[in-house]
This record gives structure tokens, C-alpha cells and sequence, in this order.
């Protein structure tokens, strides 16, 4: 069976008539730019997760530079950030001129691990960036003690968590200012490029308005250096209609989770998901850790089986972030991270026999019995 790592088909074809004619909506309307189509997305994402204002933005790194740019954090200023992460997340800080700060991870959860910031904390500390990777809210109670005991911002990449919580708050609710990612594979997906910052702060939310539209609030009128990131019309509208569906794709993503963690319990050295204590997954990854993960990826592509490593090279090793002096052994949690989690097939819609047929192919990988 020909199971890929992603597939949008169950998701998009039974709203594929809702979708189109919201599509024609914005057509019709020939109002393009930050019209109608937009203002609703962003007053029913806020809502959604549980904040006063959200601003759309034209993906999801933009989000996040935005963020700190509306914060104030800027050269000389250090952010504290996962040793773990997509690039994208050190790359927002790197835009604002300040220093990302690696922390490392809990190696069960893969989430930056409380325990550990307060030892990285020094006077140019501004702000914590926490990222709720592959879909399971970060232990934010601790984090938002932390901050709060230190005068620290916090900017939570919310990007892979769309709908998870953290002791009964939503991912994105908790920092002053929190970007996510409607990139197509994103639990919430567009269907291209698009974003949006949450917050509670009224002043904030102006200065992003501001920021994504050329530092313009009035027509030919700019205040600020601005910047040309507005979330699309027609993103917004898919948006909208995929918004009142995800909390049924979001179930059916546990469902699967549940379901692998069945039929993988016991295979081999795989490690399988662990959930922080007070937080939820919504499973945008599924990720599995083994010592034999290059020999087991290719006996899966060899079995029809679509699988994809995030991520292979930790942030610090990438030669973009050379200039920061990292060196390989410093961050080991990360780099083993790095060395051994492979992402498995993952969408709504999947059924029992899809994982089951994954569950069988791993067990007929002979890495494990040697």
C-alpha cells in the first residue's frame, strides 16, 4: 500500500465547493487587498484562539520579525530560543539585529525545557521565544514564571500548535505577541504563503497594522519603516472557510496519534511521543526517535511509505549562524534530536489500516532484530 507522508485530498475535496465559492467571493468583490475577506479571518482567528486582536501577515517567519519588531526588541538584545527548531525562529531574531540564545530542549517532549532558562538569562536578555514544535504546547506556566519573574517578553512561535493548550490556555494567547504559520501543510493550512500574529495588547496590534502595510495606518501616510506583509484576500477566505473545520481535523490528527501509539508500543529502540503534564498535542508531526533512522526511512520509502526528517541539521550548525561561534557537542540534546526523529505519515483522514501498514512495514525492518 502507497501510503504518502502527506495528503490533502481527504481534507480538501469534501470542502471543495464551500472553499470555491468563497474563492468566488473575494473574485466578485474586487476588493483585493486588506478588504472584507481578511477583517473576518482575523476577527474569527482571535477568537478562535482566545485573544483580543489578531493581524494577518504574509507567512509565517514574518510573523515572527514582525512580532519583535512591534515588541521593540532590536540589536543589542538577546532572545532565548530552542536549540531545536525550524530555522525560521532564530532567523526572525537574526532580522531585528538581536542574538538568538540557544536553550535546549527536554529530549521526551522536544520542547524547550524550563528548567534550563533561567542559567542562559543575562543583562542583555529581552525576550523568550518558545516554540510548541511538531504540534504539543510548551510547558507555558513555568515559561510565562519565568518571564514575568525576570521582566522578559514573550513572543511564542505558534506556527506547528494551532489549537493546543498548556494547563487550559491556548497556544499563541500567552506572550505579548505570537506568530504562526498558515503555510498549505500546517495544521491550518492556506493554500500558499500566509500568517498571522496574535495578542491582547490594543498598542501592539496598532503597530503591527502599521508595520505590515508600509508603516502606513492612512494611505500615503507612513509613520514607521514598514514593511509590504499583508495576509492575501483570497488566503483569508480559504482560511475562514478551513477555520470552522479545524477543530474536526484536529480530533481525527489525536485519533491517529492514538492509534500509532497502539500499534508502535514495543518495535525495536523507536521512541514514541511523550505529552508534558497540563499540556495537549494537536499532532501537526508525529515523531519518532531510533538510532537506525536513515536505514529505517529507507526501508519505509522501499515499502510505499512516505516519511520526512524534522529536521536534520539544529539551527546552530547551519552555516548561516556561523558567525555565532557554536561549536558541534555544545547543544548534544539538539544534535541527537537532529541525528534520530523521523517524522511519520500524518493528515485527517488517515484510517486504522493506513498506520496499521506503517506499524507493519517498521516491523519488518530488520535493523530492529539485529
Amino acid at each position: 500500500m502507497q501510503i504518502p507522508f502527506l495528503s490533502f485530498t481527504p481534507q480538501h475535496q469534501p470542502i471543495r465547493e464551500e472553499v470555491l465559492t468563497a474563492m468566488a467571493h473575494v473574485y466578485d468583490n474586487q476588493w483585493y487587498v486588506l478588504g472584507q475577506a481578511v477583517t473576518d479571518f482575523e476577527g474569527a482567528y482571535a477568537a478562535y484562539n482566545q485573544t483580543s486582536h489578531c493581524v494577518g501577515v504574509a507567512n509565517g517567519l514574518d510573523a515572527l520579525h514582525l512580532a519583535l519588531l512591534a515588541l521593540q526588541v532590536g540589536p543589542g538584545d538577546e532572545v532565548i530560543v530552542p536549540s531545536n527548531t525550524y530555522i525560521a525562529t532564530w532567523l526572525a531574531i537574526s532580522y531585528v539585529g538581536a542574538t538568538p540564545v540557544p536553550v535546549e530542549p527536554n529530549p521526551n517532549t522536544f520542547n524547550l525545557d524550563p528548567t534550563l532558562i533561567e542559567a542562559a538569562i543575562t543583562p542583555r536578555t529581552r525576550a523568550i521565544m518558545p516554540v510548541h514544535l511538531y504540534g504539543q504546547a510548551c510547558e507555558m506556566t513555568a515559561i510565562m514564571d519565568i518571564a514575568n519573574r525576570h521582566k522578559l517578553l514573550v513572543i511564542e512561535d505558534n506556527a506547528q500548535a494551532q489549537g493546543a493548550t498548556a494547563d487550559g490556555g491556548v497556544t499563541g494567547s500567552f506572550g505579548q505577541a505570537n506568530g504562526t504559520s498558515f503555510y498549505p501543510g500546517k495544521n491550518l493550512g492556506a493554500l500558499g504563503d500566509a500568517g498571522a500574529i496574535t495578542t491582547n495588547d490594543a498598542e501592539v496590534d496598532r503597530r503591527l497594522r502599521s508595520l505590515r502595510n508600509y508603516g502606513s495606518q492612512k494611505k500615503y501616510f507612513n509613520e514607521v519603516i514598514g514593511y509590504n506583509s499583508r495576509l492575501d484576500e483570497m488566503q483569508a477566505a480559504v482560511l475562514s472557510v478551513k477555520l470552522s473545520h479545524l477543530g474536526d481535523w484536529t480530533k481525527q490528527r489525536q485519533q491517529v496519534a492514538v492509534l500509532y501509539d497502539q500499534h508502535l508500543a514495543g518495535l525495536g529502540d523507536l521512541i514514541l511521543p511523550v505529552i508534558a503534564e497540563g499540556s495537549t498535542h494537536v499532532y501537526h508531526l508525529y515523531v519518532v526517535r531510533t538510532a537506525h533512522r536513515e536505514a529505517l526511512q529507507q526501508h519505509l520509502a522501499a515499502e510505499g511509505i512516505g516519511t520526512l526528517i524534522h529536521y536534520p541539521v539544529p539551527p546552530h550548525r547551519q552555516e548561516a549562524f556561523a558567525h555565532l561561534n557554536l561549536p558541534a557537542g555544545q547543544f548534544p540534546i539538539a544534535e541527537e534530536l537532529a541525528a534520530t526523529c523521523l517524522s511519520l505519515p500524518m493528515w485527517p483522514g488517515m484510517q486504522e489500516h493506513h498506520v496499521k501498514s506503517v506499524a507493519d512495514a517498521i516491523r519488518r525492518f530488520s535493523g530492529f532484530s539485529s
